[in-house]
Formats: C-alpha cells, structure tokens, sequence
C-alpha cells in the first residue's frame, strides 16, 4: 500500500469523526451495544424475543403521548412499558384463548394506537422519529443516561449470572438458587424494558429489538458457552452500531437503520459459519 492510499484510508476512518453527531452516535451505540449485547442474550436464552419485542411496539402510545403533551420521553416510555405489560399479562388469562393470539392482538392493538396518535395533525413532526429512531440527533445527556443504565444493567446481570444460569437450564433449580424461576424472569424482563427506554430514542420502536435480539442469537451460533457468548454478542453489537454510524455518514442513509442493517449481515455471517462449521466433520469422515 502506497503513502497515498494509507492516509486516504486514515482519512477515510477519522473524517467521520469531525463531526460531533457523529461522535456522540458512535458513543450512544457503543454503550447500547454493551447493554443490549449482555441482556439479549439472556433474553435468547430464556426465549423471550416476543416479549421483548411486544414491550418495544407496545410503549408507543405511551411515548406519542409524552410527545404530545411536552413530558419527558423517558418517563412516557416508563408509562407505555407499564400500560403494556399489564395488558398482556391480563390478555393471556383470558379462558378459552391462545395466550400467544392475545398477546399479539393487545400488541398490535397498541402499536395502531401509536401510529395513530403519532400521524394527528397535532403530533409535531419529531414524533415520527418514535418509530424509527434518531441516533444522529443523541444529545449528551442521553448518552449519560445510557452510560448509567448500562453500567446498572451489566452489574445486575453480572451478579445474578450464577441464578440466571441455574434456572435458564433446569427451571426446578429455584430452591437451590433461592429464587424463583418467575422472580427471575420479572427481573430479567425489567432489564430487557430498562434496555428499551434507553435505547428507543436512537434506534425507535421498530428497531430496537433488533438490538436485543440480532446479536445474541449470532453469538448462540458462534459459541457454546454463556460467557463467551455474551462477550461475543457484545463486541458484535458494538461493531454492528460502528460500521452502521460509518456507514450512515458516508451512503446518507437512515444511521439507526444502518445499524440493523449489519446486525442482519452479523447473522447471515454468523449462520454461514455454523453451517460450514457443522459439515466440516461430515466431510472428513467421507
């Protein structure tokens, strides 16, 4: 490689770093990165991408409506995740219906609801970003918000790793652990909705799932192990969020998009291994 080409590769890597939303993108997704990639496999794990995705489309109302009124959009979502999970905890004890058929239908409901308050004339324009996101726009105290949650999160999760273990694998496993298969989903979904109240903003309600659960289940096909996999689901999310902010600033697309965008490309990546992978031994026995 030539003097040339060397720095126009350099330049190629630091120009987007000239700009301030660009920087700030880079660091919210990092720090999403982190926190989505740790939980999401645990929600991968106990099979709660429904849930986790249901909590995501259901909080709209509830963030429109902050929009609307000028509240703080934190504390709408806050308001929107409640509002959901009770409703879908009240839809699927209803006799006579498939719990999976009711949940859909209150989420389906609510999302409607959202898309709904979000197109009135009196929504100002800013509330359509709900539903997809406005990573360029990260303000600095958003990014402190989500430095906090993060840390919060990965603390949590960390110490309750032996029983989030325990428990995932063998649900009769509560009473050695002293703690409920159920008290432990409860707090693994309220991690999941911690992780969503402060990643919506960047990436909005119909993306912000992806984050969750994209790159774990590229994790659970590259690994064995939780460990490995969590630090695996992790670095893919941040690389995902890297090479989305890049990608963004240097094709002008949508940056939140961008993001999903190579957390799909991960997975393909991902799946192409586990099944190049899983015929390696076929074909040294031929």
């Amino acid at each position: 490689m030539t003097i040339e080409e060397t720095v126009g590769a350099i330049e190629l890597l630091t120009e987007p770093l000239s700009f301030g939303t660009t920087w700030r993108a880079i660091v919210e997704m990092t720090t999403l990165g982190i926190a989505g990639g740790v939980i999401g496999c645990w929600v991968v794990l106990y099979r709660l991408s429904y849930s986790a995705e249901s909590l995501a489309h259901g909080m709209l109302p509830g963030l429109v409506l902050a929009g609307l009124v000028g509240l703080p959009l934190l504390l709408g979502g806050v308001a929107g995740i409640l509002v959901a999970g009770l409703l879908v905890a009240a839809a699927t004890r209803i006799r006579g219906s498939d719990p999976d058929t009711a949940v859909a239908v209150v989420v389906t409901t609510l999302f409607g609801v959202g898309i709904l308050m979000a197109l009135s004339p009196a929504s100002p324009p800013a509330v359509g970003e709900f539903l997809f996101g406005n990573l360029l726009g990260t303000t600095d105290r958003e990014i402190l918000i989500s430095v906090v949650a993060t840390v919060l999160t990965v603390a949590l999760v960390w110490t309750l790793h032996p029983r989030l273990l325990a428990i995932g694998f063998d649900g009769d496993a509560g009473g050695f652990v002293r703690m409920s298969a159920a008290l432990v989903t409860f707090i693994l979904l309220a991690l999941v909705s911690v992780t969503i109240l402060v990643s919506v903003q960047a990436l909005g309600t119909l993306l912000v799932a992806a984050l969750l659960v994209g790159p774990a289940a590229s994790a659970r096909l590259l690994t064995r192990r939780v460990t490995p996999m969590i630090l695996t689901s992790a670095s893919i999310a941040i690389l995902a969020g890297l090479a989305g902010v890049y990608s963004s600033f240097y094709l002008r697309t949508s940056a939140g998009a961008s993001v999903v965008v190579f957390i799909l490309m991960f997975f393909l990546v991902a799946a192409a291994l586990r099944s190049v992978r899983s015929r390696i031994p076929a074909i040294e026995r031929v």
